[in-house]
């Protein structure tokens, strides 16, 4: 499969994107808005024809999965990232130098962003609007899961940016094969970065077979570390929010460490999801303290293999630990550097937390279920960045930007 005019078109309408003012992205990102409402109908059509190919309890249906009321979300952080500040342009540093130079690093589009992403249509929004409004053109390659839903997404997409003049190759989806795959991997030269979503599986393979510089948004392994202190109200909220309010997603809780002298405790800390079906896998300290009074078909002893598993469906580990010494080196032994959150009423304890934790995104006494861009004020997200460089945790607009910098002289030149 050839697809390097398929490449440089998008490249070359990248550049187009130069000339588009900001007012004029904006109107297309809140036609965009409208038109999936609009077009509510025919893409849960196309839905339904991936949701018929894959078996609901599938820990990716519920990613899959769309609805009117999904939609209107979807057009709802359409709408805000219309009403965000472009960081395009913005001056982060300016200087003079001694020479009579004058610097200024202002931020500017990375150029063409590729995403790989498993079964989440609404990744196509997402990207497709984080991207104009940075002034990236980007190339999308979803799986075969959502291809249907992804086809019909992108297809309103197009109708809206040819009404408004834009060339539709700022926006290109890729066949769902694994040919389509392969070229991107390899589309050095066309594409500058390369962002992967979905499980570790899928990441681990983009970053060992691309040549493309690649922006890891890792799998969430997700703990929660209900301290000695922790307020027992606080802790049943917090666990049941971040373990069932949406079990599919990277930022569910997937590890629960309970300090040894709060066994007593964990019936009541964990009632609620006793009523949600979890399924719990518990150490040998934690399962006699549940035996009993949490339900026998939702109990079962740990294994090892339990800790360190993202398992985006209703089932949590349940770890025993002696103090917060130990539940910091079972974090960094298991976490994918996702979210961690403490429960906690001593304020030495959740200095230490927030500080020792090397994650994108620390809590203390609030459910780890806020990790996402929206949640942070950044409109949408393209993906939430487990790594050190360039950006980290959900990425929004100002990590989809560079920079360069820009010199003005008067005629000097270097000795």
């Amino acid at each position: 499969m050839n697809l390097t005019p398929t490449f440089e078109a998008t490249q070359q309408a990248s550049r187009t994107l130069a000339q588009v003012s900001p007012d004029t992205i904006n109107a297309v990102l809140l036609a965009v808005a409208e038109a999936a409402v609009q077009h509510t109908e025919f893409i849960l059509v196309e839905n339904a024809k991936d949701l018929a190919r894959m078996a609901p309890d599938d820990p990716k249906y519920d990613r899959l999965q769309l609805s009117a009321a999904r939609i209107q979300a979807i057009a709802d952080d359409l709408r805000n990232v219309a009403s965000l500040p472009s960081p395009l342009g913005n001056v982060l540093t300016e200087t003079d130098l001694a020479n009579g130079l004058h610097l200024r690093k202002v931020r500017v589009p990375l150029g063409v962003v590729g995403i790989i992403y498993e079964a989440r249509p609404n990744v196509t929004f997402d990207v497709v609007a984080l991207c104009l409004k940075t002034g990236n053109a980007c190339v999308l390659k979803g799986g075969s899961d959502a291809d249907f839903s992804n086809r019909a997404i992108i297809s309103v997409i197009h109708e809206v940016l040819t009404t408004h003049g834009l060339n539709s190759a700022v926006a290109t989806l890729l066949p769902a094969d694994r040919e389509a795959t392969a070229a991107l991997l390899q589309a050095v030269g066309y594409v500058d970065v390369l962002i992967p979503r979905g499980s570790q599986q899928l990441i681990d393979f983009v970053r060992n077979n691309a040549r493309v510089p690649v922006i890891e948004t890792g799998a969430g392994i997700v703990h929660t570390y209900f301290d000695e202190t922790g307020d027992l109200a606080k802790g049943r909220a917090i666990v049941a929010n971040a373990k069932t309010r949406r079990v599919s997603v990277c930022n569910s809780l997937d590890c629960l460490l309970v300090h040894e002298r709060r066994l007593v405790d964990l019936p009541t800390l964990l009632a609620p999801l006793a009523k949600a079906g979890v399924l719990l896998h518990a150490d040998e300290r934690a399962y006699p303290a549940l035996r009993g009074v949490y339900p026998n078909e939702l109990l079962q002893p740990a294994r090892p293999e339990d800790f360190g598993t993202e398992f985006l469906s209703l089932q949590l580990a349940v770890k025993t630990v002696a103090n917060l010494d130990e539940a910091l080196d079972h974090i960094a032994r298991h976490g994918s550097k996702h979210s961690e959150a403490i429960v906690s009423e001593d304020a030495a304890h959740i200095e230490r937390f927030l500080n020792a934790v090397d994650a994108a995104a620390v809590y203390a006494n609030a459910s780890t279920a806020f990790t996402d861009g929206a949640q942070f004020g950044l409109g949408a997200e393209i993906g939430i960045s487990t790594q050190k460089l360039h950006a980290r945790g959900p990425m929004g607009l100002e990590e989809l930007t560079s920079y360069k910098w820009q010199v003005r002289g008067t005629g000097q030149t270097r000795a």
